[in-house]
């Protein structure tokens, strides 16, 4: 595989033709500029699109991203949608992701770069301290098995009721922060006690909160050099411990149903059978788990500003709470015929355009909010979905993209330098490990702005406003 393959669609599409491979039910496409063309050729993400297009029921194409890189079974970056009323159309725990609804939450502040700055340390520390971070890391408060299946099941809505956070947060988020599809009793024990302490915590790689100055438009509720804060995290080891089960489940699956693929890590099973059934609804537990736990972060977060900063921080708002890593029954147009369809993003973000009926009421006149982060040194965007996304399934970029694996930008590049060369353009870290900010450094990742004029200009995202950060709170 190499850039021959590619059949040039305009100067931000590529195509790869099903007679590129046999085994292709459908071409292969790719967002990425002329310019970015050499990255995505570096590791195996492109053939893992590839690899996409064979699975059962697959409609019109598989997509990658600008920040597309090499994962398990799909590529981080991997968009597709199955016809689920056919009965070999699958559902795949490899093509959502071990960090199940993984995904961004954005609070907005009453405070400007300049009115927080003399007290950004001081934040800062106060919001370490409320957000426990790092692998396995979990906080005080535990909650016990009964309470666990609630939170499965009632995801951020559970914990409004027992006082934590706001409901008007419920009404800014995907889902209403409770996906109704779940069932606590198709979640393992083991995965259930992996999460009892872990709901409000950032956990590791690359899962942050950042305070920023917001330097470009004033569309939901932003203005001009506002600070905001963003909150990148999700299911943790509780999102991962139920994918591990059911992706071991889908093995021995793919043999019941004589389901024949390239990639044993695609682990499938038909989406209406008795396996695919069970994992929908415990992929439905493991979103609520997420939104639960960004939900209990926010509440802690401005417990944090409060503290901090007394009455004269303000209010921290909600703008909204977007999830990557899913899969989600949607209808769409297919050749005319609108169709139910079960849409799986891994490292890929759901965007909507202005008028759909999935989106949240304050934000139905606009377009949904896609909130798109960058890496520790460099800037992060709000986004926003467009009517020209219907090409993608109305899906965008979620991130810039890996270039340097963890393990290599942990043996490549100095903690030390990293912070030194990050405190010298203002910016303040704040992490438990030498470790976390190595393998997170701004040089392991794609360049935030190439990517996001991809989407942009391609037509499948807007961009509304840039953000530029001023502190990091970092997991391990």
């Amino acid at each position: 595989m190499n850039i021959s393959n590619l059949q040039k669609i305009n100067d931000f599409l590529w195509e790869i033709s099903k007679s590129y491979r046999r085994d292709m039910r459908v071409p292969a496409r790719i967002y990425v500029s002329e310019q970015m063309l050499g990255d995505v050729f570096k590791d195996k993400s492109v053939e893992q699109v590839v690899n996409l297009t064979t699975l059962p029921g697959i409609q019109k194409y598989s997509i990658g991203m600008p920040d597309i890189h090499e994962g398990y079974g799909s590529p981080i970056g991997g968009v597709f949608a199955i016809d689920v009323e056919s009965e070999e159309g699958i559902i795949s725990p490899g093509a959502i992701g071990y960090d199940i609804n993984c995904g961004m939450r954005l609070l907005t502040s009453e405070l400007t770069a300049q009115d927080i700055k003399p007290y950004l340390e001081k934040v800062a520390v106060a919001i370490q301290k409320a957000v426990p971070s790092g692998l396995g890391v979990g906080r005080k408060l535990k909650f016990d098995i009964r309470q666990m299946d609630m939170i499965i099941e009632g995801g951020a809505e559970y914990l409004v009721k027992q006082g934590y956070g706001e409901k008007e947060d419920l009404e800014l988020c995907e889902e209403g922060g409770r996906t109704k599809d779940a069932d606590a009793s198709l979640i393992s024990e083991k995965a259930k006690k992996r999460g009892q302490d872990q709901a409000g915590t950032l956990g590791s790689g690359n899962h942050f909160l950042e305070i920023f100055d917001e330097t470009a438009a004033r569309s939901f509720g932003l203005f001009e050099n506002q600070v905001v804060v963003m909150v990148h995290t999700g299911s943790r080891g509780f999102g991962h411990q139920t994918a591990t089960d059911y992706i071991r489940m889908m093995m021995g699956a793919m043999r019941k149903y004589g389901i024949e693929l390239p990639d044993r890590e695609l682990a499938s099973a038909p989406f209406q059978s008795s396996e695919g059934q069970q994992y929908f609804g415990a992929l439905a537990g493991g979103m609520n788990f997420a939104f639960a736990n960004r939900h209990m972060i926010t509440h802690f977060v401005r417990e944090a500003w409060l503290a901090a900063l007394g009455n004269s921080g303000g209010k921290l708002s909600m703008v909204y709470d977007v999830a990557h890593n899913t899969a989600k029954l949607e209808t769409h147009d297919i050749n005319g015929v609108q169709k139910r369809l079960l849409v799986h993003r891994k490292g890929s973000t759901r965007a909507f355009p202005p008028g759909h009926q999935d989106i949240v009421e304050k934000y139905r006149s606009v377009g949904q909010p896609v909130f798109i982060p960058g890496s520790m040194g460099t800037a992060s965007y709000v986004l926003v979905g467009t009517p020209e996304g219907k090409e993608a399934f109305y899906t965008t970029c979620h991130g810039a993209g890996r270039m340097m694996s963890r393990h290599a930008a942990i043996r490549n590049l100095s903690a030390e330098e990293i912070i030194a060369s990050l405190e010298r353009q203002g910016i303040l870290v704040k992490c438990w490990s030498d470790r976390g900010i190595a393998e997170e450094a701004p040089q392991a990742y794609k360049n935030i702005d190439d990517v996001i004029e991809v989407v942009h200009n391609a037509g499948i995202s807007r961009k509304v406003a840039r953000l530029a950060p001023l502190a990091v709170i970092k997991g391990e």
